[in-house]
């Protein structure tokens, strides 16, 4: 059977997706950083736009994904992943993005579309499609042989999952704050955890002398490929400096041990530099406006 393109269906499609990037998975190549926990947490993103997810597009095979576009967040934005065998529908990914998933402005469009260093066919394509290279940042991962460093709480805080206790008023001030944004916390879900692949058992609260949640760092679980993936991690500002989101960080990361996990994704800042995250390769986003 010959592949065939058609639309994303939110409802239908999820899974079908969430599978692709999974079976598709390697650490050589990293899916374009389209990885699975990624694909799912952007769906629970306070700021995804469901509207128009209509838009993303995908190839099949015989009923089967193997290629997907879509955005992060919102249009203006991109992401191209297929399967190795079929690569060679990078082309048709592209003129696809640019129709569906740019943005207006001024009586031009733009896009931004996000690979990684590992992409060398992407790579190619948007350097002779008047791409430019607007941004970079590093992949980090967290080996686990390395083992785990022990920080100290201050006295009267504590660690729970949310297995042990779930606020969600709490929990939902300590990611508004922590991750600083701008709509009130009751405006929106902050963080839907009702995904499949995000582990409650494995995420980790600090919980101040004063009962309100310091600090939450949030995990999903590849257990298939055996990796982690820290989203979000956030410590309110009142709480910062005190050594809590390391403490929190650790202690997500060593559960996901006792099921398979063998390393996980962190974050680009200095933060995960600092506690021991290595740098697997790089996220470059490039931009063009016609």
């Amino acid at each position: 059977m010959s592949v065939k393109q058609r639309r994303y269906n939110i409802l239908e499609d999820f899974d079908k997706v969430s599978n692709f990037l999974i079976d598709n998975y390697s650490i050589k190549k990293l899916n374009g950083y389209l990885l699975q926990p990624f694909w799912e947490y952007a769906h629970t993103n306070p700021f995804f736009n469901h509207k128009m997810t209509h838009r993303f597009g995908i190839w099949e095979d015989d009923y089967k994904v193997v290629a997907i576009v879509c955005y992060e967040t919102d249009l203006g934005e991109c992401f191209l992943f297929a399967s190795e065998r079929y690569e060679y529908l990078y082309e048709d990914m592209l003129k696809y993005a640019e129709e569906e998933l740019s943005i207006q402005s001024q009586n031009k469009r733009k896009l931004r579309i996000w690979i990684t260093d590992k992409q060398k066919v992407l790579f190619n394509m948007l350097v002779l499609g008047n791409y430019s290279k607007v941004d970079k940042r590093p992949i980090t991962i967290y080996k686990y042989d390395k083992g785990f460093k022990e920080y100290i709480l201050p006295e009267g805080y504590s660690v729970l999952s949310l297995e042990d206790e779930k606020d969600i008023k709490k929990m939902q001030h300590c990611l508004w704050k922590g991750m600083e944004l701008s709509n009130k916390p009751e405006d929106c879900n902050m963080f839907n955890h009702s995904r499949l692949h995000f582990r409650k058992d494995l995420s980790t609260i600090i919980k101040a002398p004063n009962g309100e949640y310091a600090c939450f760092a949030g995990m999903w679980l590849d257990s298939k490929n055996h990796y982690g993936y820290l989203k979000p991690l956030a410590t309110s500002p009142e709480y910062r400096r005190l050594g809590l989101a390391s403490v929190a960080l650790m202690e997500a990361m060593k559960k996901t041990t006792y099921f398979g996990a063998t390393y996980c994704f962190g974050g680009s800042n200095e933060f995960f530099s600092s506690m021991g995250f290595e740098v697997l390769g790089y996220r470059e986003g490039w931009e063009k406006t016609w």
